[in-house]
């Protein structure tokens, strides 16, 4: 019997408690996760790392981009990749999000963050 290996969270957050809170709760989840406190650290990690399945960003963010920017990026680069985006601050435009991509407002529960990931994934 094969074991399926888990499926690859890429974790963007810059707030440092949320980012360690999110990725704990998602690996006692059963999920595979890479943090990411910006999103040139996030295109880093989604360039070595193919089995990224979902990428859970914040919106705002310090550096080259935001998470909105970020998700576009990703969106064109690599399209199998499903996008969750949240804020506590906003909540973006219908037509400023990704194609396929879901807003989870903060505060989230960690058990709503599994639970739309698993959605995204069928």
């Amino acid at each position: 019997m094969s074991t399926q290996p888990p499926v690859t969270v890429l974790v963007v957050e810059d707030e440092a408690f949320l980012l360690y809170a999110i990725a704990d709760d998602l690996r006692e989840a059963g999920f595979g996760v890479l943090e990411a406190s910006n999103a040139d650290q996030a295109i880093h990690l989604l360039e070595t790392h193919k089995d990224i399945a979902i990428l859970f960003t914040d919106i705002d963010m310090p550096g080259s981009m935001d998470g909105l920017r970020l998700s576009a990026a990703v969106r064109d680069r690599w399209p199998p990749v499903k996008i969750i985006i949240t804020s506590g601050k906003q909540q973006p435009a219908r037509d400023a999000m990704p194609n396929g991509g879901v807003f989870l407002p903060k505060p989230y529960a960690p058990a709503a963050v599994a639970a739309t990931i698993h959605g995204l994934l069928g």
